[in-house]
This record gives C-alpha cells, structure tokens and sequence, in this order.
C-alpha cells in the first residue's frame, strides 16, 4: 500500500536497559519473540526492561500468513530451558513475565510441558512476579492445555488472529472454532485465570466482521482484548489491505468495553504482550468493582 501512515512509528531509541535485557537473553542462549517475530515494539519494551521469551526455539512447525518467524523443522528441546528462562527473569528483575512460544505439533504434548516447566521455575526464582503465557492451540487437545494451565498462570492468551472468513488463509493449520474451544476451556478453569486474544486489523476483514468475532471472544469467556495494525514483516508476506486510524482503534476499544471486555488495549502499535501488565491490572480492577457493586 505504499508509504506508512504517519500514525505509524516506530522507536529506535536505546538505553541501558535495552542493552540489558538484550544481553540476559543472548547469553542465556534463549530466544524473544520481540526480534523473532520482528515486533516493533522492542526497543520501547526493552527500554522499559520487558521482554516476551520465546520458548522451543525460533523454528515453528506451521506457516502462518502473517507471521515472521520461520517454519520449518524445529531441533530438540533443551531439558535446561524453563531454568535458563527463569534465571533470565531474574536478572531483568520483572515483576510480570510473559511467555510464548512457536507452535511445536512434532513433539506428543506441543510443548505444554515446558511451558507448566517454566511457569514453576519463575514462580521460584521470583514468587510476586506475575506470569502470562500466549500458548499457540495445542491442536484443541484439553488434557494439553490443562498441563498449561495447572501450572496457575495468571493470563491465559491464545490469538484469534483474524476473523472467520480469514482464517484459512491466514492461519492455514489452524481454525477459528478450535481457538474458540481453546479459550472456552481456559474461561471454565478453576480457579479462575484471566483468558485473553487478540486480533490483527488490515488483512482484509469488515467492520462487521470484527465486530462478530468479538461477540464470539465474549460468548467463550474472554476477559483481555489486544487489537493491533497488521504490519507486513516481508515481501512474501501478504500485503497490508488498510491502515486502521487511530481513531477508529479508539472506537472499537469503546465498543469492546461496551460489549462486556475488562481489558482492552487497541491501537496501531498495540501487540499480544504489549504492556500486558497494565492490561491486567485494569482487567483486575473491574472485576473489583464488579464485586464490589454486587454486595
């Protein structure tokens, strides 16, 4: 489409803590999805001294359409991971961690194992940090999420992605109902953790469109909304169809806070972890006053 909107802008601006966390990662030998999936919002993250880790490698088994980070065969797991993961978290002394990592269909439970693993290894080396993990589907298996979820999470986040009509497309080896069962079934466990997605603007859908898969988030139980601009990582990549303004950004957040979300952050730059911690908070916030305003 030509020329960035001048709404779209990214940081480049470094500092100590940038260098920081860069070097926690690199010497640990981990990965980020913050430079594997070419977030644009890294050098602001790491600046603040956040980072996403990505666990399994930076090799995925599927093929999404948007997505940056490279498909293909993944090698073995590192037994030592979750440890190094942890230790890592440390260092950059977070007080919220998030965790993700490429889909792994070639290993028996998708890597639900090492995400459990290394959700117990935070909570040792840092026990008041709070810890997010944005899980791929694990092919709609509930006994694999649960191995996900009986770690205690505080956010369970799986991506929509994209509308229905989109999916096939965009997410090829995946499906929008599978998803939705995903997130029902993390909505239903107790006790209760918070169930976030996200969806991707600019890849075709109508307005209308967004509109019902938010519906759809809501009726599965989905708490914490993410809406970001689709941005073309690569020429092979499919091409941007529109630049959502950020105003209409401002006015699907109102409409989704309408709608019944607790959380929602909406904008051009806006990613799956993007200040996740904030999102929470404002999410723990209205369940608060939601009890409050029922005694």
């Amino acid at each position: 489409m030509g020329r960035l909107p001048s709404w779209i802008r990214l940081s480049l601006n470094t500092d100590a803590h940038f260098t920081h966390v860069h070097g926690s990662v690199k010497n640990r030998a981990l990965h980020t999805v913050c430079e594997s999936a070419k977030c644009p919002n890294r050098h602001e993250c790491w600046n603040r001294g956040t980072a996403t880790l990505m666990l399994m490698g930076d090799v995925c088994t599927r093929a999404c359409a948007f997505c940056a980070i490279k498909a293909g065969r993944p090698g073995e797991l590192d037994a030592d991971e979750p440890r190094r993961a942890a230790q890592a978290a440390k260092d950059m002394n977070l007080n919220y961690a998030v965790l993700t990592s490429v889909a792994r269909d070639d290993l028996t439970d998708g890597g639900a194992s090492v995400f459990a693993a290394t959700i117990r290894e935070i909570r040792k080396e840092l026990p008041e940090a709070g810890v997010e993990v944005l899980t791929p589907d694990f092919e709609g298996v509930p006994e694999l999420i649960d191995i996900v979820l009986d770690a205690q999470p505080d956010v369970f986040n799986h991506n929509l992605e994209t509308v229905s009509r989109l999916q096939s497309i965009i997410r090829p080896q995946a499906s929008y109902g599978r998803s939705l069962a995903v997130l029902k079934h993390a909505a239903e466990w107790r006790p209760q953790v918070a169930v976030k997605s996200g969806i991707m603007l600019g890849l075709g859908e109508k307005d209308d469109e967004v509109l019902q898969a938010l519906e759809d988030l809501l009726s599965v139980g989905v708490e914490l909304l993410t809406l970001g601009q689709y941005l073309q990582p690569t020429r092979n990549h499919p091409p941007v169809q529109r630049y959502v303004t950020p105003d209409d950004f401002e006015t699907l957040s109102k409409r989704a806070k309408e709608m019944g979300f607790k959380g929602v952050a909406s904008g051009p730059m806006v990613r799956s972890s993007y200040r996740a911690d904030e999102l929470l908070q404002a999410a723990l916030e209205a369940r608060a006053g939601s009890a409050k305003a029922t005694v």
